[in-house]
This record gives structure tokens, sequence and C-alpha cells, in this order.
């Protein structure tokens, strides 16, 4: 079934807040200041699309594909990318708000994640091999059995996992960061 088709197209100032936007193709688009806040975003497919300053909070991602697609100071709070078809899947985002979103069991190897609030995130069993968690807030966000090789968290906030659940081979942290992976020991670690 061939589905409509949107290319190199810009959309703007929309407002689909709990309506339902699916089934369609988009190709190299661009979305501005748009409100998809619990919106039906499902069988979607977003090739090479940025979403900037958008308000996708709560929308629904049932099998919509985002492939390349790039969120730039947009607000993703519970959204659960778990739902998000495997296929492609490539996200990056900068300045955006994420609390209480999901990646659980999500392939999201050097994903970047750049200035975002991700407090409360599910990143259970994902895998997150080179990940960049540049300037990002990670208050509470859930790592078990989660693939962090070769992950950069060296500017990263407020994270705290256990090292014996998650696979973290030459990760890099900060030494102001460290005592988030030591947290489970109770230890008091000293910087002078």
């Amino acid at each position: 079934m061939n589905l409509p088709l949107h290319q190199d197209e810009k959309f703007e100032n929309l407002d689909y807040t709990e309506q339902a936007f699916s089934d369609r193709e988009f190709d190299n688009c661009e979305f501005i200041n748009c409100d998809f806040s619990k919106t039906n975003l499902g069988n979607n497919d977003f090739m090479e699309c940025i979403f900037s300053n958008c308000n996708l909070s709560m929308a629904l991602l049932k099998n919509t594909g985002l492939k390349n697609c790039a969120f730039l100071q947009c607000k993703l709070m519970g959204i659960d990318f778990s739902a998000c078809n495997d296929f492609l899947f490539t996200v990056s985002f900068k300045g955006c708000q994420m609390d209480y979103s999901s990646f659980f069991q999500k392939k999201m190897k050097k994903t970047i994640f750049a200035d975002c609030s991700l407090k409360e995130v599910d990143f259970v069993e994902a895998d997150l091999s080179q990940a960049v968690f540049n300037n990002t807030d990670l208050t509470n966000a859930a790592f078990v059995r989660t693939i962090l090789e070769k992950a950069d968290f060296r500017t990263a906030v407020n994270y705290s996992f256990d090292p014996e659940l998650n696979k973290i081979k030459k990760a890099k942290f900060s030494y102001l960061g460290i005592g988030g992976i030591l947290s489970k020991y109770e230890i008091d670690i000293e910087y002078k």
C-alpha cells in the first residue's frame, strides 16, 4: 500500500493536538513550531526530517518510522519511542525536554543527546553504544542491562547506574560524575 508522500515540504505552526495524523510518508521535511501533543502519529514514516520547536509530548508513535530525524528544541515528554519501527531507527536530540519517555530495548548506537533533559527516562535494555550525552540531565534515568560501551557521559549530570548491571566497557566519564556509577556502594567521594 502506498502512503501519501510529502517531500521537501515545510510545515509551520500546525496544531494537531489530540488528533490523528497517521499513515503518511515524509521525506526531507521540516516541522517548525508544530503542536503534536497527544497526537496519534502511528504508522507514519519520517525520513531525513527535522522537528524544530515542536511539542510532541505524549504523542503516540506505534509503528512510526524515524529514519535519520533530528529534534531541535522540542518538547518530547512521556513518549514511548520503543513503539517506533526498529527499521533504520536513527534520531538525534538537541535542547529537548524528554522527561518520562521510554527507549526500552531500542538500538540507538551513536545517538547524540545534547543539552537535553532526560529525567526518569527508561533506557532499560537499550543499545546506546557510542551515544553522547552532552550537557544532559539524567536524573533518575533507568539503565539496566543497557549497552553503554564507548558512550560519552563526560558532560552529563545526575546519572546513576550500576556498572555490574550494564555494559560500560570504554565508556567515558568525568572525574566529577564518577560518583554516579559508584552510588550503590554508599561510599563518600571527596572532590577537591
